[in-house]
């Protein structure tokens, strides 16, 4: 019984997350700022206002798929984003030109999440194959080099967190401080950036539990011999 709660609770969360923020996002989507401005007017405005010229503006394709490209120096915002003129865009839009000033600053987060990103693609990418004849082959030692790699890719996304927090913190002041938003916007900006960052605080959640569980088999697995 326990093992089905803790296996509802891995798989809920996660989709209660999305949930989250889908409905946040499609709400404040249809929610016209008082500006007026485009996603892409805001992240270049505040991308000038902070001294990057260099950092370039950039519709793409999909739905939330917006995201900084530190490789390129390129601000990507979603097409509704990039050409709409809501509060959800412009929440959006700050949010990303967040990680191109953590970027030019070499905010300390960041760069460490950079310099994990390809020890985290091999645990993730491997981990589980270790770990799962390790289990079931009943080798302790390929299980514990598994729960290194998966360790690895579980650090990374602890590390995330105070990445994709400090972006939303930078996101709200610069929307204010801009004048992109008013005051009596900033309640629903703030729904937005927080119903985002609750999928990075559920994705570390499940898998640190993941991580102490298979720590847990690995400890009886040794007491057993």
């Amino acid at each position: 019984m326990g093992f089905l709660v803790y296996f509802l609770i891995i798989i809920l969360v996660p989709i209660w997350a999305q949930f989250k923020v889908k409905s946040a996002y499609k709400k404040y989507s249809k929610v016209s700022s008082s500006s007026g401005m485009t996603g892409a007017e805001v992240a270049r405005r505040i991308l000038d206002e902070n001294g990057l010229y260099n950092v370039q503006v950039e519709p793409v394709r999909g739905v939330l798929s917006d995201h900084y490209d530190p490789r390129s120096k390129v601000v990507r915002l979603s097409e509704d984003n990039y050409f709409g003129t809501s509060v959800a865009g412009a929440a959006v839009a700050a949010h990303e030109v967040g990680h191109a000033i953590q970027d030019d600053e070499n905010y300390s987060f960041l760069r460490m999440r950079h310099a994990l990103v390809p020890v985290a693609n091999i645990g993730s990418n491997f981990s589980w194959i270790l770990i799962m004849i390790g289990i079931f082959a009943q080798m302790s030692g390929l299980l514990l080099l598994g729960i290194v790699f998966m360790a690895a890719a579980v650090l990374f996304q602890v590390v995330t967190l105070p990445v994709e927090f400090n972006a939303s913190n930078r996101a709200m002041n610069l929307l204010v401080s801009s004048g992109v938003i008013r005051n009596d916007e900033e309640r629903e900006t703030r729904k937005v950036l927080n119903a985002a960052a609750l999928t990075y605080v559920a994705a570390a959640a499940v898998a640190v539990l993941e991580l102490v569980r298979l720590i847990l088999i690995y400890t009886g697995m040794n007491n057993e011999d």
